[in-house]
């Protein structure tokens, strides 16, 4: 089971739009795909209709009830959505509360990381979707990722996000925990505006190393999808938006075969 988790510390980057479309051709080459909702905001949950206050089984019981089996949470937390092999473990306005709800618990930190591991033979990808905050939740979405994808605006006051998230990266690098590679990746870009154009070049300027070297376009379709609760390759198959994410897929199951080959 590989997992990708989808971070930056700014809201409005294109984080679930990420979760679910890579999600979404992941599921259409016939994997099996976990989705998880981990910002209290639950956008990702509303994307497929879910009401999450309507649950009793959400991310936020899985954080709480570290006893349940991983049938029991695939019985009762994983739910369907319209797409075939894609599933999703719906978030909770709760978790804006778990920081002071575990504070005292031994091994907060991989809480997330106790719960797949009892989910890892029913998945061949999980997705997670993270808040746009460093706290307990994303350390536990850290902790437990293969892959680390940043999102990043390509406009000036996303840079400071993302300035933030690569920080928290290196921290964690420098504490030895980091086993995951990460990639940032340039989304809701306009070559039409000087404002994206500029931030793509501040971006190729200072991380030429961790970024992506294509972009996700702006692409009014993204909204046409989320509106159908489905994810865009169900919609639309050819608009740009989404020849982004298969770009980006591509790349990045060329670097895990490649990372295998190496080890």
């Amino acid at each position: 089971m590989q997992v990708w988790t989808i971070a930056n510390q700014k809201g409005g980057v294109g984080k679930t739009t990420t979760a679910v479309n890579l999600g979404g051709l992941l599921a259409e080459q016939g994997n099996s795909v976990l989705l998880i909702d981990l910002d209290p905001h639950t956008s990702l949950t509303a994307y497929f209709d879910i009401d999450s206050d309507s649950l009793s089984h959400t991310i936020f019981e899985c954080f709480k009830n570290t006893d349940w089996s991983g049938d029991y949470i695939y019985d009762n937390a994983v739910l369907p959505t319209l797409t075939k092999n894609l599933q999703i473990i719906p978030g909770s306005i709760a978790m804006a509360t778990i920081d002071r709800q575990i504070n005292n618990l031994e091994g907060k930190g991989f809480l997330l990381t106790n719960t797949l591991k009892k989910l890892s033979s029913k998945f061949d990808y999980v997705l997670i979707d993270c808040p746009p905050m460093l706290g307990i939740l994303m350390v536990n979405a850290l902790a437990i990722c293969d892959r680390l994808l940043v999102p990043c605006q390509t406009e000036y006051l996303a840079l400071k996000g993302l300035e933030r998230m690569l920080d928290t990266v290196a921290m964690i690098a420098k504490a030895g925990r980091s086993h995951f590679s990460f990639s940032i990746v340039p989304t809701m870009f306009d070559r039409r505006t000087n404002a994206s154009m500029k931030a793509l070049r501040t971006m190729r300027d200072r991380y030429p190393e961790s970024l992506w070297n294509n972009v996700i376009p702006v692409d009014t379709k993204f909204r046409d999808a989320s509106q159908l609760h489905k994810p865009l390759s169900e919609v639309d198959a050819e608009t740009h938006g989404l020849r982004g994410y298969k770009i980006l897929l591509r790349q990045i199951l060329a670097d895990k075969i490649q990372a295998r080959s190496a080890a």
